[in-house]
């Protein structure tokens, strides 16, 4: 019989996913939590006390870390690094992101993830692949030619991650074909919208067909008019289930933009996502990035000519920031860090809650929101 290991904390205050709870002992055993029950505070050395304790925060948008980009090198070893490196800022599981890219690359990441999965490694939840079925007009920072429309044959190759682990494919609506997005649900994706140009009425009917998430929202996407609510406009819609994921970094989106977004959805739909790349972790200033040249400047990567690539964005800054620039109180904002991604990602029995029998992934705060500690299926990594 396999022995798992018990871990105790003792948490000053603890955020169980939904209440606020003080002195709090929290007992881990083996991946998952035992039990949490109120405590003295402990006279044991046997004991972790913590300030602040949390469930862990969950990145579905993430393509890189520690000098380290998915792209460039789409293998066990990256995830591997892009796992340890977010774990320092509370992110406890991941979607890693591939950025629109040849087959053979995306082949190459799929096959990655793929053993990632079947190996269980801790902090790895499946594969995004954010296009390549982009609309070029919100490209980004994507590259052109590597954009295209679904006609090859091998896409169904590409998603067995939806197998053994979720699967989030980021496409622009009207760049797919009649029936195309409810093929890939039918397939186990998780469909988002992004990087489109598409109108009010192309974005939901891709809704009504099954999307369910919209990539960095504002970004890369029509806005909302006057007259033509564009893809933000159905993003903000409430009469079906959908999810957005808002960079908050304070260089994608104005803070006044959230909060208007927030009025308008709610939280409870709202995911914090840090489309990280290689620089988070990094002391690089310059790096590659998809065969051109970022700098990292005062919180934010650019190119050359000032096109936004991705974020220097973590997601336990992002929990502040949402707190301090957004307005948002301290629940909301571990929420939008954690239950929230796990309820789009639909893991919630397992992630977002500290309670007994869900996954023993948490992150100790300090009461300023610095991650002092980290722990992925009960292993402490930080």
């Amino acid at each position: 019989m396999t022995e798992h290991k018990v871990t105790t904390l003792f948490a000053k205050r603890l955020f169980d996913g939904e209440h606020w709870l003080t002195n709090q002992q929290v007992t881990l055993k083996g991946q998952v939590i035992e039990s949490v029950e109120s405590a003295k505070m402990p006279s044991s050395g046997d004991v972790e006390i913590v300030d602040l304790l949390a469930p862990g925060f969950i990145d579905v948008h993430v393509n890189g870390g520690g000098g380290a980009l998915f792209n460039h090198i789409p293998t066990l070893d990256t995830l591997a690094r892009m796992v340890e490196v977010h774990a320092q800022f509370g992110t406890v599981a991941m979607m890693p992101t591939l950025i629109s890219d040849d087959y053979e690359i995306m082949s190459q990441a799929h096959h990655a993830v793929c053993q990632a999965l079947e190996h269980k490694m801790a902090g790895v939840l499946g594969m995004h692949y954010e296009g390549p079925y982009l609309n070029p007009i919100r490209k980004g920072v994507h590259n052109e030619s590597k954009l295209r429309k679904p006609t090859e044959g091998t896409l169904s190759t590409l998603l067995d991650v939806s197998r053994s682990g979720k699967l989030m494919v980021t496409l622009a609506p009207e760049q797919v074909p009649e029936g195309f997005i409810e093929w890939l649900v039918s397939e186990g994706a998780i469909v988002c919208i992004g990087h489109s140009a598409a109108n009010y009425e192309q974005a939901r009917q891709a809704v009504l067909s099954g999307a369910r998430g919209f990539t960095h929202l504002f970004n890369a996407m029509t806005p909302l008019m006057s007259r033509e609510p564009g893809v933000v406009g159905a993003a903000l819609q409430t009469d079906k289930p959908t999810w957005c994921g808002l960079i908050a970094d304070g260089h994608h989106v104005h803070p006044a933009s959230m909060r208007v977004a927030i009025a308008a959805k709610g939280c409870e739909h709202m995911l914090l996502v840090t489309d990280a790349i290689q620089s988070v972790g990094s002391d690089e200033k310059e790096m590659p990035f998809l065969g051109k040249k970022v700098r990292r400047r005062e919180g934010k990567v650019t190119t050359e000519d000032g096109t936004l690539a991705g974020s220097d964005l973590d997601m336990a800054t992002a929990v502040r920031n949402t707190i301090n620039l957004i307005g948002r109180t301290p629940a909301e904002a571990l929420q939008m860090a954690s239950l929230r991604p796990a309820e789009f990602l639909g893991i919630e029995q397992e992630f977002g809650r500290i309670k007994p029998g869900y996954r023993a992934s948490l992150v100790a705060l300090s009461v300023a929101f610095f991650v002092t500690a980290t722990w992925i299926d009960g292993k402490k990594v930080w």
